[in-house]
């Protein structure tokens, strides 16, 4: 069975730090870019950040000098770096994964895992 699975969310305080994780089982992850989207209440979907599967690299704006999106590719995880948590950061996180190369929107990913709750509070 293809399938994604996202772990690591949590509770953390503003300024904190989460490293989310995104697993496959059934597919090889380094033969994919690997986007990670994320949905706050009342929000449509964002896209975070991505990794293709050349390595390279792309941000949002909103996170930009403070998430990092990296791959292991022994271990078949692409993994979400979060450092200096905001409050706005809330929001289930996603990962999700297409061919090669990373796209913007998220109806361009055709697999996804069932998302991992981060919330940012005093």
């Amino acid at each position: 069975q293809l399938q994604l699975v996202e772990s690591g969310g949590g509770l953390v305080q503003p300024g904190g730090s989460l490293r989310l994780s995104c697993v496959a089982s059934g597919f090889t992850l380094k033969n994919y870019a690997i986007g990670w989207f994320r949905q706050a209440p009342g929000k449509e979907r964002e896209g975070v950040s991505c990794i293709s599967s050349g390595d390279s690299t792309k941000y949002a704006d909103s996170v930009k000098g403070r998430f990092t999106v990296s791959r292991d590719n022994a271990k078949n995880t692409v993994y979400l770096q979060m450092n200096s948590l905001k409050p706005e950061d809330t929001a289930v996180y996603y990962c999700a994964a297409r061919g090669y190369l990373c796209a913007t929107g998220s109806n361009e990913y055709n697999r996804w895992g069932q998302g991992t709750q981060v919330t940012v509070s005093p």
